[in-house]
């Protein structure tokens, strides 16, 4: 018998293994692509791979940065600022005390008014402005320029000084129904004065006409003052107080 006719010396078939391996291949392929379009992103697979100890690392590495960036966030800008000193003192090495902010440049509000204050403020005056003139100028503008208050405590040194009143003394009724001395209270037998007062500030000769709540009895006080104006400032009696 002629091997040929039995397929090379075998039976052949139509349905022969290894068409029915290549159609169950198939479907298996088919079937495992439509897993993959059915499967959700959060969804693992179903034969689950054991992870690279790389990859353990640097999940590790990622949750600790993320813990220490919420740590830094919970934080002020001081504490940050104490927590990264303290942190290259202990790399670098080093003295808490080489870190330390000098504070002899450290200035105060008030410290800033008192050296850009002025007892009247002109046009000049207001030319470059900065922020300690600008504090300054606000503070002048809170003042109520009316009456003034003398402190006369060191008249026997010809010094003496003159500052606007504040909003408390302006509803005590200090410097206008009380004496204007600093340190008089009284409220009887007070007389207004106009005084022209000569003073010099930052390096700059000046004088104002201010007004002054006094006693009747310190009328000669007053005149004493009025003269040393005049003899400081080179103003006449025109312009001197009104009696």
């Amino acid at each position: 018998v002629d091997q040929s006719v039995h397929g090379g010396g075998g039976y052949d078939s139509d349905f022969s293994d290894e068409d029915g391996q290549g159609e169950s291949s198939q479907r298996g392929l088919k079937r495992k692509h439509e897993e993959e379009i059915l499967q959700k992103p959060f969804q693992k697979g179903r034969h689950s791979k054991v992870a690279h100890r790389s990859s353990h690392s640097n999940e590790v590495d990622r949750e600790e940065a993320r813990n220490r960036r919420a740590h830094l966030i919970s934080m002020n800008a001081f504490e940050r600022h104490k927590k990264f000193v303290g942190d290259y003192i202990l790399y670098y090495g080093g003295q808490m005390v080489d870190f330390k902010r000098s504070a002899a440049k450290d200035k105060t509000d008030l410290d800033v008014l008192r050296e850009n204050h002025r007892f009247l403020w002109r046009d000049e005056d207001e030319e470059d402005m900065t922020w300690e003139k600008e504090l300054a100028r606000k503070y002048y503008d809170k003042l109520f320029k009316e009456y003034c208050i003398a402190d006369l405590s060191r008249y026997k040194e010809n010094k003496f000084g003159f500052r606007w009143r504040t909003e408390n003394e302006v509803v005590s009724g200090k410097g206008q129904f009380q004496c204007g001395n600093k340190r008089c209270e009284k409220e009887e037998g007070l007389k207004s004065w106009e005084v022209n007062f000569a003073y010099v500030e930052h390096g700059e000769k000046r004088n104002a006409l201010v007004k002054l709540s006094k006693e009747k009895k310190t009328r000669i006080i007053s005149l004493f003052y009025s003269l040393i104006f005049w003899k400081r400032c080179g103003c006449g009696p025109a312009n001197g107080p009104s009696l």
